[in-house]
């Protein structure tokens, strides 16, 4: 099946712009929330660790709305840093109705699959929704099959192809259930909300039927041909 090319009138207009602009800052504050939750917490030793995702626990039930907000430790929430602001800056920009719903789903619905599979440990980590956010750009772009969307999806899959392996329990102190259920939850919303958020499609006048050439014949004669151009 063909790509449809996005029209340019719409993708490089100066709304397009403001709304690239507008995602990135969105992107921006909720990373520094997490950054002020990390340094608050190290700086008083409030140990808001404990308010992780508990699987099986119904007083851990809590994690799945904190457990993302979270982090162990400064190489933890560093290296969650730029995945997350790609990610969410992606969908944001690029799905910016979907999103509304989407994320909040990613959010809860990651956690609340950790918490149902995951090992009796303590979860916490805005990993989860990374997984969601990126899967659901990269299998929402193949599934609108425009050249932009499917452009950012070879670059999320080239950039954070390898995270694949992070759904898997090869390492015992990654939360690869949280991972797990955030890609769940992500391909699912893509196939879902595949039909939200289409840009408008650059069309030619020979696409339109009441631009069909006068001399193209209605029944095809071997012997006739067309007219000269007037």
């Amino acid at each position: 099946m063909a790509l449809s090319k996005p029209d340019p009138r719409y993708t490089q207009s100066q709304r397009a712009r403001s709304s690239f602009r507008l995602a990135l800052k969105m992107a921006l504050v909720f990373i520094g929330v997490l950054w002020a939750v990390f340094i608050i917490d190290a700086a008083f030793g409030l140990r808001l660790g404990r308010f992780g995702l508990r699987p099986g626990s119904t007083p851990g039930l809590i994690g799945i709305v904190t457990a993302p907000l979270l982090h162990g430790s400064f190489q933890h929430i560093l290296s969650n840093t730029i995945p997350l602001l790609v990610s969410l800056t992606a969908t944001l920009y690029l799905y910016p109705s979907s999103s509304v719903r989407v994320i909040p789903l990613l959010w809860l619905g990651s956690g609340a699959i950790a918490w149902y599979i995951g090992r009796p440990s303590l979860h916490f980590g805005v990993s989860g929704l990374i997984y969601g956010l990126l899967a659901y750009v990269f299998i929402g772009g193949i599934l609108r099959l425009d050249m932009r969307s499917v452009a950012v999806s070879l670059l999320v899959g080239f950039l954070y192809g390898s995270m694949i392996w992070g759904v898997l329990p090869i390492r015992p102190n990654m939360s690869w259930e949280m991972h797990l259920g955030g890609a769940m939850m992500g391909c699912l919303l893509a196939v879902l909300y595949r039909r939200w958020d289409r840009v408008p499609v650059l069309r030619y006048e020979w696409e339109d039927d009441d631009s069909v050439p006068e001399w193209y014949p209605e029944s095809h004669d071997n012997d006739q041909d067309p007219p000269a151009s007037r």
